[in-house]
């Protein structure tokens, strides 16, 4: 089973995830932030990853440190439990339609950590959760995961529509990328004969 559990600690917040790779999408959610805790079940569910957060930040100021953290923390799960990557399929893109909205993402679990994310918000809010922190979550995630991620939505007019196709998006490439591969199982998928560098 390709497993990892991270803790950080900082001044800001407390962090624990847990993630099973070759889960069934199940997920166990505490982030003290009802939109991102919404997010981040979409992203279990369609990765078929088991996602386990526990989180407690400094929300009095504001969202940012925690949804930046839990970014982290995740991404850095998923690159321990990935382990050397031997036998994933590596690439993955995908379409996915969240009624108005259509949002392309493309993913190389490489090791070569770079975030390409063009999404347009109206708002500066869903709820209470600021919509420029969904660029914040990714950036951390693909950074701390080894990943390089280009998420572009298409159009869409309705906020949360876009949001939410670009985490649907995410979870289905990962659920592509992270396969393994029947025909290069024990191969790692490079050239170089590594992947991280």
């Amino acid at each position: 089973m390709r497993t990892a559990r991270i803790t950080r600690t900082t001044k800001e917040t407390s962090v624990t995830v847990a993630v099973n790779l070759d889960g069934s999408g199940k997920s166990s959610l505490a982030t003290g932030i009802g939109f991102l805790d919404h997010m981040l079940d979409l992203l279990a569910r369609h990765s078929r990853f088991d996602i386990s957060v526990e989180a407690k930040g400094d929300l009095h100021i504001d969202h940012h440190h925690t949804t930046e953290d839990i970014g982290i923390a995740l991404g850095q799960a998923v690159r321990q439990a990935l382990g050397d990557m031997r036998g994933i399929t590596r690439y993955a893109d995908v379409h996915v339609p969240m009624d108005e909205a259509l949002t392309r993402v493309a993913i190389d679990i490489s090791g070569r950590p770079f975030l390409v994310l063009k999404a347009d918000f109206t708002r500066d809010k869903i709820g209470t959760f600021d919509t420029e922190l969904v660029r914040e979550w990714f950036q951390a995630f693909a950074v701390n995961a080894g990943i390089t991620l280009h998420a572009h939505t298409l159009y869409g007019e309705n906020d949360h529509h876009i949001a939410e196709s670009c985490f649907k998006g995410l979870a289905r490439a990962l659920r592509a990328a992270v396969a393994i591969d029947p025909r290069a199982q024990g191969e790692i998928p490079s050239t170089k004969g590594a992947l991280g560098g």
